[in-house]
């Protein structure tokens, strides 16, 4: 089993930032697959382009663009690309920052998919003071850091749970598929009964289906928002909406914010 000691990923390195203990980096994936590895302390997988899979013994996660992956230290698992590119933005803890700021190190167990978008703004404020990396990005990315610690020690999503076959191919369904999503079609591609769908989704997904697809969307746009190249309406379009309107009102009912204010006050240092 191969280990990746303290800054090594899979890939090529475009940028890389140590801040006290923490260390951020981008990386371009280039590997179809990687081989079975664990490293050697905590990080976060920031999906900001293509689509993504990491493996462990237990669960295969799809992680599409804006998708949030954590992996703790020492658990084994591989990744592998489903696009023809796909980079992503790493956050790293050494064990013993950890320890200076409290955070017990059993915190956070296993490696799982964070679902809540709140912690992508975090995720997407933190890489926007990586890109930054000025004389006032130290202190920035410390209260992040210590924002995105006691968010993730409230959520109840970061325990592991065992959830049936059928949700993981339902999750590849809402991520990747582009027809007309209805319960009855959902029923003949999972082979699932529909009632059973709409009573138990919520239950594994931690809400409805609607809000679980619009959370998706969103998700998948907040790092197109980062570059000032996409417009708001290609990003509308781009994330599945049926236009820029829904596309602000979606995110709006999120973040309270609507995505031209939450660029502008996110970009207005690049």
């Amino acid at each position: 089993m191969k280990i990746s000691t303290k800054g090594m990923y899979y890939g090529n390195k475009d940028l890389e930032v140590s801040f006290n203990g923490i260390l951020l980096s981008q990386y371009n994936y280039n590997s179809a697959k990687t081989d079975w590895h664990y490293h050697e302390n905590p990080y976060f997988m920031y999906v900001l382009h293509g689509n993504m899979k990491d493996c462990n013994s237990k669960v295969a996660s799809l992680c599409p663009a804006g998708s949030l992956m954590f992996n703790n230290w020492q658990e084994p698992h591989y990744g592998s690309k489903h696009s023809a590119e796909a980079s992503g933005f790493h956050l790293e803890f050494e064990r013993k920052w950890l320890q200076e700021n409290g955070i017990p190190l059993n915190l956070w167990e296993g490696s799982q998919l964070i679902e809540n978008p709140k912690l992508h703004l975090l995720f997407a404020k933190l890489y926007h003071e990586f890109l930054i990396s000025d004389n006032y990005s130290d202190l920035s990315v410390e209260v992040l850091l210590l924002q995105i610690c006691e968010a993730l020690s409230n959520l109840k999503e970061f325990k592991a749970q065992k959830n049936p076959n059928w949700v993981d191919d339902l999750k590849e369904l809402l991520h990747y598929d582009t027809s007309a999503l209805s319960l009855s079609y959902l029923s003949n591609e999972l082979n699932v009964h529909p009632v059973h769908i709409s009573r138990a989704a919520s239950k594994h997904l931690s809400m409805s289906l609607g809000e679980y697809i619009r959370q998706h969307k969103v998700k998948k746009a907040i790092p197109l928002l980062l570059d000032a190249k996409n417009s708001l309406t290609e990003i509308a379009y781009e994330t599945g909406f049926s236009d820029q309107s829904h596309f602000n009102r979606v995110f709006k009912s999120i973040f309270n914010s609507s995505p031209s204010t939450y660029r502008k006050n996110i970009t207005k240092n690049l």
